[in-house]
């Protein structure tokens, strides 16, 4: 699972590290400040914050041993104590509590704190898709513990996201193609990209990592019965058969097959999903509907997490972070029309 990402960050990350309690499951560091994106330089990456998420067996412990190395780090918030922070964490937005603008070792960081329960439910199950989408793509994993159902997850998340770009491509595609439609999961229905987000992030994110995604996703797809996978010619041939569907159907995600399902199934038919996705799997739209299901999970979590993010982040950070988040796709719509002259 460990993705390499820059040359000579190692000590970087662990002086970061080193300033939070130790006792992380999970921890690892994505985003523009760790891997390189389309139109941005080594030194540009320098100056822009560093993202992580640390996943914690017991939130409540590890919060409370944060508020006393690092109460700065917080919103107003603090003043309630752990056990609400972790509250808070874990029953509104995507059980995800994050802190940002925060000034660690001279950089600008933004860590989020997850249970590590919480982040295996929605790897396996797709719950929220949060960080089981950030995961979809290269990440520099820093500290990850010997938990086998955490590991075995993890897989499953990456098995997960191959198995529903195969239902929304065509027949015969690149492996540029396959990596666009996965790194694109978990920004379908995402409300930050109608207004905040670069428009052509997606496309920024994969053209310089192709050989992280590879990385990845190789042995997933030479292992995966339902794909010719021609790695030297960087060609896939995927099974479009009504059975090759189905087959992807039911291995999805539980949440999804459900958000599928409801879709699907008129109220009060009150059919059983295998039926549905039998239907689903012969009907020429399958990828369209796959594709349904997934904006329906990311954006009830994507305006969750926001909201809740106002709190956490507090008013004045929450603002600060917007405003950053706007210039940044302002400078990508600016970016577009000499893009296009060039292709």
């Amino acid at each position: 699972m460990s993705i390499p990402a820059l040359n000579n960050t190692g000590v970087v990350y662990r002086r970061i590290l080193s300033q939070f309690p130790q006792d992380f499951s999970l921890a690892f560091a994505y985003g523009s400040g760790v891997f390189k994106q389309q139109g941005t330089n080594q030194g540009q990456m320098g100056k822009n914050m560093l993202d992580f998420v640390f996943a914690v067996d017991d939130p409540v412990t590890w919060h409370t041993m944060n508020l006393l190395q690092n109460r700065k780090h917080y919103s107003i918030l603090k003043l309630l104590g752990p056990t609400t922070i972790s509250s808070v964490q874990n029953d509104h937005g995507a059980s995800v509590y994050y802190n940002t603008l925060v000034p660690v070792d001279g950089r600008i960081i933004k860590y989020g704190v997850i249970g590590t329960e919480c982040l295996i439910d929605d790897l396996i199950h797709w719950k929220t898709m949060y960080v089981a989408g950030r995961l979809h793509k290269p990440v520099k994993m820093l500290l990850q513990n010997e938990n086998g159902k955490l590991r075995a997850a993890l897989v499953a998340n990456l098995k997960s996201a191959v198995t529903a770009s195969f239902l929304m491509l065509p027949e015969s595609f690149t492996e540029e193609d396959l990596f666009m439609q996965i790194a694109g999961l978990s920004y379908a229905g995402d409300f930050r990209m109608v207004i905040g987000e670069d428009k052509s992030k997606v496309a920024n994110i994969v053209k310089d990592n192709i050989q992280h995604f590879r990385i990845l996703y190789s042995n997933i797809l030479r292992d995966c019965p339902q794909v010719v996978y021609k790695s030297q010619q960087g060609q896939l041939e995927v099974d479009k058969s009504p059975e090759g569907q189905f087959i992807q159907l039911m291995a999805l995600p539980r949440t999804l097959q459900q958000r599928i399902t409801k879709l699907v199934d008129p109220p009060g038919k009150n059919r059983d999903v295998e039926e549905i996705l039998l239907q689903v799997a012969q009907d020429p739209d399958c990828g369209a509907v796959v594709q349904q299901g997934i904006s329906s999970i990311v954006k009830t979590s994507s305006i969750t997490q926001s909201i809740k993010g106002i709190a956490t982040a507090g008013l004045w950070k929450t603002v600060s972070y917007s405003s950053k988040k706007l210039m940044k796709m302002w400078k990508g719509w600016r970016r577009k029309p000499s893009v296009s002259q060039m292709s």
